[in-house]
């Protein structure tokens, strides 16, 4: 079996620089064991694979699109997706005045060319404010005359915002214990 694969560095203004992505365009999807297997054998941060969606009335092209690490699957990568998209781009497979419509598990993401740029529109997520869990100050080794203001939270994250820069530049905390507080599973 023959798959494309292509090596891109995004964020990149020389040869061997800048954040590589592998990026493999199908004809049609391969089973997930075998995706994960690529990204494996590759070993970069994530290799991107997409597949031509079927034409549903409209005259721009789309594409599915997914990322794999060399462990796992992710919902999103923003640099793979730049990748992907000049991989369109590269292939003639858009022209560059199109836009790249990917639909992936985060939702349509787009990107568009202007001159040497790729511009992505990226899915925004609302933060909501929450009740702090009550571990969290003596996760993050806040000091005890820190107020914490406000907390938030993504279905990815906590956002905490405290009184002074003072305590976040001296911020130490203690990760093994953040990830048993705010856990998201």
């Amino acid at each position: 079996m023959r798959i494309p694969f292509f090596q891109v560095d995004a964020f990149a203004g020389a040869l061997f620089s800048g954040n590589p992505a592998g990026v493999c365009p199908l004809e049609r999807w391969l089973d997930d064991r075998t995706m994960q297997a690529i990204a494996a054998e590759n070993n970069i941060a994530e290799t991107a694979f997409f597949v031509r969606r079927a034409p549903t009335g409209t005259l721009r092209p789309a594409y599915d699109l997914r990322w794999f690490t060399p462990a796992c699957e992710v919902d999103l990568c923003g640099h793979a997706t730049l990748a992907s998209a000049h991989g369109l781009w590269e292939l003639g497979r858009l022209t560059g005045a199109e836009t790249a419509r990917f639909h992936t598990r985060s939702g349509l993401l787009t990107c568009r060319r202007e001159g040497d740029w790729i511009w992505m529109d990226f899915p925004a997520r609302a933060v909501e404010p929450v009740t702090a869990p009550a571990e969290l100050r003596a996760c993050l080794r806040l000091p005890a005359e820190t107020r914490i203001l406000h907390v938030g939270r993504t279905p990815a994250a906590f956002f905490v915002e405290v009184d002074s820069e003072a305590a976040v530049r001296g911020l130490k905390p203690d990760f093994a214990a953040l990830a048993q507080v705010c856990s998201f599973a």
